[in-house]
């Protein structure tokens, strides 16, 4: 198939009509089903046209809402937009499960962001950083365009390092700059700090007396923000006396209580097990964040590094039993904005911090905190009750029967069937054949 030119430039239209003709087996059915989940309001439609680049239509996630939060003594329900089953489902359960038992307590433990300058420099190493030194001032004076408004609210530039990175990599050395950015998450005023830091860095170095002319070439790689925010962490815990964690009749609240930290502790120790077991955070925490309109790909990428801060990959979450006393809780980094960007443009993300109460960026943090802790409580504490499908699947049930086309006097049947019986796919498709042979 030949390549297309000018892509970019073709109208909406003639870039479905292309897409439809040249790449799906039934271009009326793709054109149909492509129009189909364009918003009927056009204004609406343009919005969300305009979010990123060559738009044909728009892909929907659902939204749903988990009750009952208590968070620091204040009642909150937690919006989540996401695909999965019974991520909500699980996140509403253990809100419940707490809301009796004292509740969440969270801490904003730092809110440092940062951002680097890489560069090359062949020559001395203590003629850099003598010309460091020197002009770190100029550094911070000429980004003041930048950063003044910032600067006023009480954020900017907090702190500029010289590291030398030249053992790792020949010649590799980076200005390592650190940001306040208040309610913003911040990723365009870093990023526009940094390439000033790197045009004065430059610049100055070509007009310093000190270096010879290999040395006063520096070499700009790149400017760039960092996703990896270990200084800008959140904890969020749980706890209660161990006689509070009644588990139904099957187990004790002891027996439940040491199978939680042994479940946390294989999660420490083996990495096979640990990135499936903050896979079930990030099934909270990407919810809030992507409902709220941050980026959960940067969240993402930061969070499972910060898993690997120590050497291995290993539990964000950790549990233990003291006096009497069980505690679960969780450290992570977060970099989120409730101001600027899609959290200011998107009407769903403005409804979302809405019903969250218009949080600041610090308070953020905190609830999507949570929404990992709890969705990780939800998913031990069935791995070492009951069993991770036999919730999971009855969630799943309905999107089985979707996929079989089933009317809704089948789903109600099939529904009561599998309130007493295993789901299974084989199964459901089974049980949908019988009843249509009936």
């Amino acid at each position: 198939m030949a390549p297309v030119e000018g892509f970019s430039k073709l109208t909406k239209e003639e870039k479905i009509e292309w897409i439809s003709n040249k790449y799906t087996h039934n271009s009326k059915e793709t054109k149909a089903t492509i129009k189909r989940y364009w918003n009927t309001d056009k204004e609406l439609q343009k919005l969300h046209d305009e979010f990123i680049e060559n738009t044909i239509t728009n892909f929907y996630v659902p939204l749903g809402i988990a009750p009952n939060f208590l968070i620091n003594d204040k009642l909150y329900v937690i919006p989540m937009a996401i695909e999965e089953s019974s991520v909500v489902a699980a996140a509403s359960k253990a809100a419940k499960f707490w809301l009796h038992r004292g509740g969440f307590k969270t801490k904003v433990l730092g809110t440092e962001k940062i951002g680097q300058v890489h560069f090359m420099y062949k020559g001395d190493d203590q003629k850099l950083e003598y010309f460091f030194n020197a002009i770190k001032p100029k550094l911070i004076e000429e980004t003041i365009p930048i950063t003044k408004n910032m600067t006023k609210r009480g954020g900017g530039i907090t702190n500029i390092l010289l590291r030398n990175k030249s053992k790792d990599l020949k010649d590799y050395y980076q200005l390592h700059c650190t940001f306040e950015t208040l309610d913003a998450m911040g990723a365009n005023f870093i990023n526009s700090c940094l390439e000033q830091l790197a045009l004065t860095l430059k610049r100055e170095a070509l007009e310093y007396s000190g270096f010879n002319e290999e040395e006063k070439n520096i070499e700009i790689v790149m400017s760039i923000l960092s996703n990896y925010v270990p200084n800008c962490l959140v904890r969020a815990e749980v706890s209660c006396p161990i006689n509070e964690l009644k588990e139904g009749n099957e187990i004790s609240s002891i027996e439940f209580a040491e199978k939680m930290v042994r479940a946390v502790n294989i999660a420490k120790v083996e990495p096979f097990r640990a990135v499936t077991h903050n896979k079930g955070i990030m099934n909270g925490i990407d919810a809030v964040v992507l409902a709220t309109g941050n980026d959960f790909r940067a969240v993402e990428a930061g969070i499972h590094a910060y898993a690997s801060k120590d050497g291995q990959y290993t539990s964000l979450t950790h549990a233990s039993i003291e006096n009497d006393v069980f505690k679960f809780w969780l450290e992570i980094p977060l970099a989120l904005g409730t101001v600027g960007g899609l959290t200011s443009l998107h009407p769903l993300a403005k409804m979302a911090l809405d019903i969250l109460d218009r949080p600041s960026a610090k308070e953020l943090m905190q609830l999507v905190a949570v929404a990992g802790l709890a969705q990780n409580f939800a998913a031990v504490r069935s791995l070492v009750t009951t069993g991770i499908q036999q919730g999971h699947m009855k969630m799943h049930l309905m999107n089985i029967l979707n996929q079989m086309q089933a009317t809704e006097s089948e789903k109600n049947t099939l529904v009561d069937h599998f309130r007493k019986h295993t789901v299974t796919h084989s199964a459901v498709v089974d049980a949908i054949q019988t009843l249509r042979k009936v």
